[in-house]
């Protein structure tokens, strides 16, 4: 355990509870809290919105699963970072301005309630409901994934369930306190630090190893059969319906309420194309960069300069641990792992708490609740949802990639077509938003059990009831029957009103990119 090493972790949770702190004095109403008061600016929404995505995953999950199999997981990255580009081009600056004319909207489920004039509430609770289960996995994820952390940092001195309490204490502190604008600004270092620590880790690889570009190729060729081979998966070459659901994870951009929120909060909807392009350049170099880290990984070993790696989803902490770095880069480079884990759990854990107060709470009571007692409702669900996740966290081989698998999955198929037809066909109406939702739900739950082997739920709750192994990633049928489910119950049930037709009209005009 190297103290300068523990010195500089320590620091960066001081600064991002202070920025907690800091915007905490700033925080003076709802809207404030959960969407910064639609101020940020197209920088700050970028990198909130692509260091919220990708997690833990990015730095751990990833890397892991290419050290494993392969140079052919990348597709999943390709998809990831053409569903980013598409979401920015399609969504954004439609969503921006239609959230503001709905009502204010300041929630995705809210956006729903008041683009389909749902006066009974009842997209707010399927909404509010979907949010809970999906982000509750999701937040397991970064939980589990913040403890690995802590386990190595601290050279196996602690324990991994007090690693993962330590974890979420930090999270929950800065989330509780600040809101929006603290987990945004937030995001936003964190962004940077995350693309520093890729660009610096592969960099310092190719110094040590001892062979060139060659040698490297050579050495994860026949660590991994076909390892270089983009159309190669763990030796195998990759079927079209593998390929397909590597490639179907871009779609989950359409769906995902944290994402879509960062749409909702820029300042500017004509500042949406210069967030659009750092976001797209911000993902594209990480996602290659950790291709390379997990591909140069195997010649580092290879070379002595590490020992093999008993959890591949830890290849770069244990890369980092090697003594590669000195002492307090090292400690920086922790925290950039840190930053990516807390960097998606925190936006999470307030978009969850912003589905308990603004939609379920608010619907459920008799009363119409004060703004302030709305936020501490929200407040409070943070440290509910993340007692709720650090608890999952805490269970047996959990694995980072298949939570964030599933989450990513859920989103996608619930929210995801629904998102698209809302912005773009006037035809969709309330009966048919509400089928797509719940249809889209339902498709991910019952495929993950009973249609994918290994999936998340059967790992999370010991279950073992795959009837066929489909190969396919749920979030591809999840999306295409929520589509499905949207238009068939629309044209079989009423028009929308012509209010509601009238309002389509309005936040949509003009170019939307």
């Amino acid at each position: 355990m190297d103290i300068l090493i523990i010195v500089a972790f320590v620091l960066y949770f001081v600064f991002v509870l202070a920025m907690g702190t800091y915007f905490y004095r700033r925080t003076k109403n709802l809207e404030d809290y959960v969407l910064g008061g639609r101020e940020m600016n197209p920088y700050v929404t970028a990198l909130s919105a692509q260091a919220s995505d990708m997690s833990g995953w990015l730095l751990m999950g990833l890397p892991g699963a290419i050290f494993v199999a392969g140079l052919g997981e990348i597709w999943i990255g390709i998809g990831l970072a053409i569903g980013s580009y598409l979401a920015w081009l399609i969504v954004a600056k439609r969503l921006r301005n239609y959230s503001e004319k709905c009502g204010n909207a300041l929630t995705v489920s809210q956006y729903f309630s008041n683009r389909f004039h749902d006066n009974k509430g009842v997209l707010k609770l399927i909404c509010g409901i979907v949010i809970l289960v999906f982000f509750t996995f999701y937040v397991t994820s970064g939980f589990v994934a913040g403890g690995n952390l802590f386990v190595v940092i601290f050279g196996g001195e602690i324990d991994f369930t007090v690693a993962v309490i330590i974890t979420a204490a930090v999270i929950i502190g800065y989330t509780f306190l600040g809101g929006f604008k603290a987990v945004s600004w937030t995001d936003l270092v964190q962004g940077m630090l995350m693309l520093i620590a890729v660009i610096v880790i592969p960099l310092s690889m190719f110094g040590a190893i001892n062979g060139g570009w060659g040698e490297i190729v050579d050495i994860a060729n026949a660590e991994v059969d076909h390892f270089t081979d983009i159309m190669y998966d763990g030796g195998s070459p990759i079927g079209f319906i593998a390929l397909v659901s590597l490639m179907a994870w871009g779609l989950g951009y359409f769906g995902m309420p944290h994402i879509l929120v960062r749409y909702m909060a820029i300042r500017d909807p004509e500042e949406v194309k210069v967030a659009r392009r750092v976001g797209t350049i911000w993902v594209i170099i990480a996602l290659g960069a950790v291709a390379i880290i997990a591909m140069f990984a195997h010649a580092f070993i290879a070379e002595g300069h590490m020992g093999p790696l008993t959890n591949p989803e830890n290849v770069i902490i244990d890369v980092i641990n090697s003594g590669l770095f000195p002492s307090i880069v090292a400690g920086i480079l922790f925290a950039a792992i840190m930053a990516a884990i807390m960097s998606t759990a925190d936006s999470q854990l307030l978009v969850a708490s912003s589905a308990v107060a603004n939609d379920l709470a608010d619907r459920f009571s008799k009363e119409r609740i004060s703004e302030s007692k709305l936020m501490w409702i929200s407040r409070f669900a943070v440290v509910a949802i993340a007692l709720i996740a650090m608890a999952l966290a805490l269970g047996e081989n959990n694995s980072i990639m298949k939570l964030v698998s599933f989450a990513w999955a859920g989103f996608g198929s619930a929210f995801g077509a629904t998102m698209v037809m809302s912005l773009f066909w006037k035809r969709i109406n309330r009966q048919g938003a509400i089928a797509g939702i719940v249809v889209g739900a339902l498709t991910a739950i019952i495929w993950n059990i009973f249609l994918y082997q290994g999936g998340a739920l059967s790992v999370a709750f010991n279950l073992d009831l795959c009837i066929v192994d489909t190969g396919v990633y749920e979030l591809l049928p999840g999306f295409i029957f929520s589509l499905i489910a949207i238009v068939v119950v629309s044209l079989l049930t009423a028009e929308p009103s012509e209010e509601m037709q009238r309002e389509f009209d309005e936040a949509t005009e003009g170019k939307f990119y």
